[in-house]
């Protein structure tokens, strides 16, 4: 059972099947942005999921399949990848006609172009920071894509964050395993930070309050900067100081290296993951 009003023309209307954190995030910067409420459609089976998407952003929901989506121009998949073949079989008859846009991890475009009947198919690889307004989104978009549509996507995911395209498909493997799973990296180092602090006689939330601003500070400090990272912290590094006590225990422990190769080990599980769901 569909809700809400029937869309509104002058604006396109969008499908998302699968209601969780990615879609809400989405959903919530088209909301803002002026898409009116009434031209997203959400099919997600959790009736509790679905009353909060319609009290929020005021959408249209389906608890299954039906001929409501044959209304959409944009069809954005944000179901778990495992779920991805029993959600798009009932959608399968209403979508071939629409531009898809997938936010799951590991589903390739032609698994989706095969699933939807649709060639005009956008992959993008997102990260939690989407959820604040401040992710970046890898995409790769089929050859059937057009301009315009890419124009679209990037209006789509532009309440979200930055975007990046890239040239062929196997480049979301990289893009998963710097900026996908990056948020955890950070985050890893943030612990870190907070369990030195406490070693040298700090607090965990002095240590936190003190790695938050750092990393915050140092990462807009880079963004602005016409200096590489690697000036950057030479900058920063005298011989004999604390700094370079610091890097220069890093180095002998081969930290960079290793993180370096905890990447690709994520690259490689990436494209694991995609022979394993995108076939």
């Amino acid at each position: 059972m569909t809700h809400a009003p029937t869309s509104t023309p002058t604006s396109p209307t969008l499908a998302f099947i699968g209601g969780g954190n990615m879609a809400t995030a989405i959903l919530g910067g088209l909301v803002r942005s002026g898409t009116p409420g009434a031209n997203l459609i959400v099919l997600d089976p959790n009736a509790e999921q679905r009353a909060r998407l319609e009290r929020d952003f005021g959408v249209r929901t389906l608890a299954a399949a039906d001929a409501t989506l044959a209304q959409a121009d944009a069809v954005v998949w944000a179901v778990k990848p495992q779920s991805f073949k029993d959600a798009a079989a009932p959608c399968a008859p209403f979508v071939g006609g629409a531009l898809h846009l997938s936010v799951m991890a590991g589903i390739r475009s032609d698994a989706i172009a095969a699933a939807t009947g649709s060639e005009r198919v956008v992959r993008s690889m997102p990260n939690t920071p989407a959820l604040i307004g401040q992710g970046i989104s890898g995409l790769y978009g089929r050859p059937a894509v057009s301009a315009a549509e890419r124009a679209q996507v990037e209006a789509m995911l532009a309440p979200t964050g930055a975007v990046l395209w890239v040239a062929q498909e196997s480049d979301l493997d990289a893009v998963t395993a710097l900026s996908g799973s990056g948020p955890a990296y950070v985050f890893y180092f943030i612990e870190s930070m907070m369990a030195a602090a406490e070693r040298m006689g700090l607090s965990a939330e002095q240590g936190k309050q003190l790695a938050l601003a750092t990393f915050g500070g140092a990462t807009e400090l880079a963004r602005r900067s016409d200096e590489t990272p690697a000036t950057l912290r030479e900058r920063v590094t005298s011989k004999g100081g604390t700094t370079y006590a610091a890097l220069t225990t890093l180095d002998a422990r081969e930290v960079k290296a290793s993180f370096v190769e905890a990447m690709l080990a994520a690259q490689n599980r990436a494209r694991e993951l995609g022979d394993e769901f995108g076939r």
